[in-house]
């Protein structure tokens, strides 16, 4: 299964935005962009250079690669509504995602490997695909092996430390180390700081 495994700090300082929690303490250091000479090389950017960069922003918010975010864009075009939403919607419904939502996994990334190491069972059925996509009445539990590790001993260290609020689509029980889909993400409950219009003029081109 083909992943990024370029530095997650990196990846965040060029991106703007703290993709893990061990970036925030860089980024408060390091401002800027990453490489030498990269600040002498910031001028006034273009219109396609803002796309491209909202576009990589978010594919890496959320760990896709560059293929999978493309097919990901062409179906949410081809949904009712506004492709931008329905994007955002789609990448929401990950169960990577949903799991890191839920404050199961303090990233995205964390929340993937947990996934990738087969430790949930989704509607009775182990699962290890990272970008297996949700729907309403789906429920997620820890494998019974699982809930034994150390990992997931410790659950309620794991979602002290996680960033995320109670939302609408996902109920999540961190006694029974359960996750039930509830609704659909709005778009006020996906990231704040994404103008997915400048991702949908991006693939307009």
């Amino acid at each position: 299964m083909a992943r990024d495994t370029s530095p997650i700090v990196k990846q965040s300082r060029r991106e703007g935005v703290a993709l893990h929690p061990k970036a925030h303490k860089v980024m408060a250091k390091k401002t800027g962009i990453p490489g030498q000479h990269a600040n002498g090389r910031q001028g006034k950017p273009s219109l396609y250079l803002t796309q491209l960069r909202e576009k990589q922003k978010v594919r890496r918010t959320y760990g896709l690669l560059e293929k999978q975010f493309a097919r990901l864009m062409v179906e949410a075009t081809r949904k009712e509504g506004l492709a931008g939403e329905n994007l955002l919607q789609l990448l929401e419904l990950r169960i990577d995602n949903a799991i890191y939502r839920a404050g199961f996994a303090v990233s995205r990334r964390a929340a993937r490997q947990l996934v990738g190491h087969g430790h949930f069972i989704l509607n009775g059925r182990r699962v290890d695909i990272p970008s297996i996509r949700l729907k309403v009445g789906d429920e997620i539990v820890i494998r019974p092996k699982s809930a034994k590790s150390g990992y997931f001993s410790v659950i309620d260290d794991v979602v002290k430390n996680s960033v995320q609020g109670p939302l609408s689509w996902i109920k999540s029980d961190h006694k029974k180390l359960t996750i039930a889909v509830t609704g659909l993400p709005m778009r006020t409950e996906a990231e704040a700081d994404i103008n997915e219009q400048l991702i949908v003029e991006y693939y307009s081109r």
